[in-house]
């Protein structure tokens, strides 16, 4: 048991223990950016009461003396249906943290996003892992930039992109408003924030130093200054792209020769849009209530969309995936995978590159139990008989 594990008095065995750690080593404005959400972050909570309002359909007296997680996503086999979502500004909760997300994901033979507003580059992963990972995308103003780094994702062999497409605009997260985030604090606030750095010795020594360069990998050559939180602010201000249509897709198919997921999608026309405009999956997703706030829990999304395009393109989701009986719910709703944000952000911050391997595993454990005690031997065939009847909502 290492001293983090010490001070939070138990060993960690779920991602909530792990919010717990990360919440006790990150300088507060970190914690926050990771843990928070939208507005009065009603969506966010909505996520995990969604989950909680779902149950499992116990059954007996079947032979799962041997059980199958493995699952095919996008092309690829992985051994359990996971994914480690893109995650913002993740090299600042831990010491090059999308390498060692990425190293771990590996590890478990689960698929690993790296974001465009990574800490570590593209080649910083690739060089540190053997297995393909995947690469999130934002359409930025400046379309030759958005190319060099799409160009950049096909060197590194990504095999899927990951285009995130409900950030028209950037939603208001008030606690990072109140923490400073993006610049604008008065003199006693950059004093108490200053405080907050010095008081959490241990991260600033592993990420602050030893971590160093703490800049966005991805965006060296396109935001002025990069190590300034301010500066990139003032950057995604100027180029995120709300005049972002469906037309637009053709022109990312013209640069990308993998595999296109598009993330954010709620709505039960968009998806079919979705369909027809033939990308090859879709995440059911609310960005994790980090956007628009008092929008559905995306459970309650999901078995809507899965019934109007489930035939016609691979459907994903995310948002408040904390457990691997999290996971069987949701394939049990209709999903083929589900990305965890928070989880591993947590797990990272707390314990690195072990915590998420442990985590991970203690995921594996959860959907292990959830489909013996289920009656069901393989992922493949959870469906809504898994869940009880009046849980299992259809649209």
């Amino acid at each position: 048991m290492d001293n983090e594990t010490r001070g939070l008095g138990l060993a960690p065995a779920t991602a909530s223990d792990y919010r717990e750690l990360a919440r006790k080593r990150l300088p507060r404005h970190l914690f926050d950016y990771l843990d928070g959400a939208a507005y009065e972050e009603v969506t966010a909570a909505e996520n995990r009461q969604a989950f909680h309002r779902l149950r499992l359909r116990q059954r007996v007296m079947r032979d799962v003396s041997q059980l199958k997680l493995a699952s095919r996503v996008l092309g690829q086999e992985l051994a359990l249906p996971l994914v480690l979502a893109p995650l913002g500004l993740a090299g600042a909760m831990a010491r090059r943290a999308e390498v060692q997300a990425a190293r771990a994901a590996e590890r478990a033979g689960v698929a690993f996003c790296e974001s465009t507003v990574s800490i570590c580059s593209i080649e910083e992963v690739r060089a540190a892992t053997r297995a393909p990972f995947w690469y999130q995308l934002y359409v930025m103003r400046d379309r030759g930039y958005t190319r060099s780094l799409l160009a950049r994702a096909q060197a590194a062999g990504c095999p899927v992109l990951v285009l995130t497409v409900d950030l028209a605009v950037m939603g208001a997260r008030y606690r990072d408003v109140r923490n400073g985030m993006a610049g604008g604090l008065s003199l006693s606030g950059k004093l108490s924030k200053a405080w907050d750095l010095l008081s959490h010795p241990r991260w600033l020594l592993d990420v602050g130093i030893r971590g160093k360069p703490l800049t966005f990998g991805n965006l060296t050559a396109a935001v002025p200054d990069a190590r300034s939180l301010p500066a990139f602010k003032a950057w995604v201000d100027s180029q995120f792209d709300p005049r972002i249509t469906w037309s637009d897709l053709a022109w990312v198919r013209d640069n990308w020769q993998g595999k296109i997921l598009l993330k954010g999608i709620l709505d039960t026309d968009d998806a079919r849009q979705a369909a027809s405009v033939g990308v090859d999956g879709i995440v059911v997703s609310n960005h994790g209530g980090r956007q628009l706030d008092s929008v559905a829990a995306s459970t309650d999304a999901l078995p809507r969309i899965v019934d109007a395009v489930g035939d016609r393109l691979e459907v994903l989701m995310d948002g408040g995936v904390r457990s691997g009986l999290d996971v069987v719910k949701a394939l049990a709703l209709g999903a083929r995978a589900c990305m965890i944000g928070r989880a591993w952000g947590y797990a990272v911050a707390g314990r690195g590159e072990a915590g998420i391997a442990h985590m991970l595993s203690v995921m594996r454990n959860e959907m292990n139990v959830a489909l013996a005690l289920c009656g069901v031997t393989d992922v493949a065939k959870v469906d809504r008989e898994t869940l009880l009847k009046d849980e299992a909502v259809t649209g």
